[in-house]
């Protein structure tokens, strides 16, 4: 059994890619309502991890928990239907698609009416749509995209398509979201933005964030519990002070100027 006091917990997960080992021993218990990071250097296993944690990929061994409840090796869907959303490294927005539906298409993992209802035009299912429309625009208001919601995702700017993201993902009402370098490409005003943004969601909409991040200003002023991983191992937890002190994150990763700038 797991620890239900933890929203998520994984247990010496470790998964091997041929004769690789590319995470091994991967254990992180994440509190209820907590906002928590994943750093380390490129090609340390980070992305792999949230790969594991919904569904991407199945671990060669150990097991994920979300609240107490296993979900290790459930295809993506149900780790969605089960509370978790993600965002990714390089935004995955429907590029043809209008703003509004992106935020719709995420909310579709909760319909209750089966796909082929929509265009018999069934009362029922006609009424689930046009509240799907309504909380998507809730959605889009909440990031301050309602201005852009009939306009196509791709017209948007970068930080603006970071946010219609995150505004996808919290359509599928998680309980856990996943963020993959979300001030990836962000000038720092945008960055600073982006914090208060997390901390905001994190509020309104009750989550518990794990997030991964290169830039340690975001890292050092959002994330109250940070994890560091090298080579597919963790070599360091920890609040933001003691990880900008710890020696070994010092030198496989930050180095004296990030921790000076952090």
């Amino acid at each position: 059994m797991s620890d239900a006091t933890y929203v998520l917990e994984t247990r010496e997960v470790m998964i091997r890619f041929g004769g690789l080992t590319a995470v091994n021993n991967f254990n992180i218990g994440v509190p209820q309502g907590s906002i928590v990071g994943l750093i380390g250097p490129n090609g340390a296993g980070k992305t792999t991890c949230f790969n594991i944690i919904t569904g991407f990929y199945k671990p060669t061994k150990g097991e994920v928990f979300l609240e107490g409840r296993p979900i290790t090796g459930l295809p993506p869907h149900k780790v969605c239907e089960a509370g978790i959303a993600r965002t990714f490294q390089n935004i995955r927005l429907f590029y043809n698609e209008t703003v509004l539906q992106n935020v719709m298409i995420g909310g579709f993992v909760r319909q209750k009416s089966p796909w082929w209802m929509a265009p018999l035009m069934i009362p029922s299912c006609t009424r689930e749509e046009k509240e799907l429309r309504e909380q998507a625009m809730e959605l889009l208001k909440s990031v301050g995209l309602d201005m852009h919601a009939n306009e196509i995702s791709n017209s948007l700017p970068y930080g603006a398509q970071r946010r219609l993201e995150i505004a996808r993902a919290l359509a599928t009402k998680p309980k856990f979201l996943l963020l993959d370098e979300p001030a990836a490409g962000m000038n720092p005003q945008e960055s600073q933005e982006l914090m208060e943004f997390i901390k905001k969601i994190r509020t309104d909409f009750n989550l518990t964030v794990l997030l991964i991040e290169h830039d340690m200003k975001v890292v050092m002023g959002v994330c109250e519990h940070i994890w560091v991983l090298d080579y597919g191992v963790l070599i360091a937890e920890g609040n933001p002070e003691q990880i900008r002190s710890n020696p070994k994150v010092i030198e496989a990763y930050l180095g004296e100027e990030a921790t000076q700038n952090a």
